[in-house]
């Protein structure tokens, strides 16, 4: 992969800049903090277009991504797009000779995960993906005191959960077919917490799904996400997660991720941790509060990446592992039965 001789040199653009969380104009911001130059904006949305000009006056737009690839010199292209649009668009982009940032999740199927690889790995390109939740302040002190300094003995189960009882809205993210289902938006984020905390091969995956109870009330009708959606994880050194992400639960238990070890326990909660030892045959437990976010890390990795050479964080294999544990899961619910996995 060629180098770029400095993070100026290279030109950034994102194809998406809807109003939902302002998530185009965070982006080129990170982008721009972290040295690179933005250059270009493809949106379908002319307002959203207008928009990009005050935002970064002088930014080149485009109403279309084939039209941004053909007229634009951008380098490094950021999908901010529905789920289901990430596959197609990454593998356009690649073709056109762009390195590529997916938001997350990185595709919906293992398989789209696959071709967007095969196509970079084609073009000697970088892909990568969105996961800058890989440095919040929760997780990176839970990799510290339970991986590095084995804080709570040998991990053995992680439980992760998120969501209570809510129904589900009218936008994209409540359609199965545009957003994937349920698990594809925190679940992502809980999966890749996980996988930092156990480091071992993925053996087995279960799924079990509750649908139909809200299909009634939105406007997706049949097409609205599953109520409730649980993936069981095996790994191979004898370890297991259960995630579960629900719009039914009346009563959620406390803490979005519960690390079990044989010498106590860590719960995750926002905006605190628990930690719960085993001294002396005795439980102790103390609450504080979790290390300051580092998410600027991402696009920090991205261009010393494309400059340095220095090691890539978040790979497109890293970026398909949760992929693949949520498409795995999902047909298993269908089959109802666990599921091997073909990859690690």
């Amino acid at each position: 992969m060629k180098k770029f001789k400095s993070v100026q040199e290279i030109k950034v653009g994102v194809i998406g800049y809807g109003g939902a969380f302002n998530m185009g104009r965070s982006h080129l911001e990170e982008m721009r903090r972290a040295g690179m130059t933005p250059v270009a904006v493809a949106e379908v949305d002319p307002a959203r277009l207008k928009a990009a000009t005050v935002d970064y006056p002088g930014i080149q737009t485009y109403a279309t991504v084939a039209e941004m690839l053909a007229k634009s010199d951008v380098n490094l292209v950021t999908l901010i797009t529905p789920h289901n649009t990430h596959a197609p668009l990454a593998i356009q982009c690649l073709r056109a000779g762009r390195h590529v940032v997916c938001e997350k999740p990185f595709a919906i199927t293992t398989k789209e995960c696959d071709d967007i690889i095969r196509e970079a790995k084609k073009k000697g390109l970088m892909v990568s993906t969105y996961h800058n939740r890989h440095w919040d302040g929760w997780i990176l002190r839970a990799v510290d005191e339970l991986k590095k300094k084995k804080k709570i003995g040998e991990i053995f189960r992680i439980d992760l959960r998120m969501g209570s009882r809510n129904k589900p809205g009218d936008w994209w993210r409540s359609s199965r077919t545009i957003s994937g289902g349920v698990l594809y938006d925190w679940g992502v984020h809980l999966l890749e917490y996980a996988l930092q905390i156990i480091d071992s091969d993925i053996v087995e995956v279960s799924g079990f799904i509750k649908e139909g109870h809200w299909h009634s009330h939105t406007k997706w009708k049949e097409d609205t996400v599953e109520d409730e959606a649980t993936a069981v994880i095996r790994f191979k050194n004898g370890s297991w997660a259960n995630l579960t992400i629900t719009n039914l639960d009346t009563n959620p238990k406390d803490g979005v991720m519960e690390v079990h070890g044989t010498l106590g326990n860590y719960t995750i909660n926002f905006p605190h941790y628990t930690e719960s030892l085993i001294e002396n045959d005795v439980v102790t437990s103390h609450k504080g509060p979790h290390w300051p976010s580092e998410a600027h890390r991402f696009y920090e990795n991205i261009a010393a990446h494309l400059t340095k050479g220095e090691k890539l964080v978040i790979t497109a294999e890293w970026a398909r592992r949760p992929i693949h544990i949520i498409d795995t899961a999902i047909k298993s619910a269908r089959l109802g039965r666990a599921l091997p996995t073909k990859y690690k």
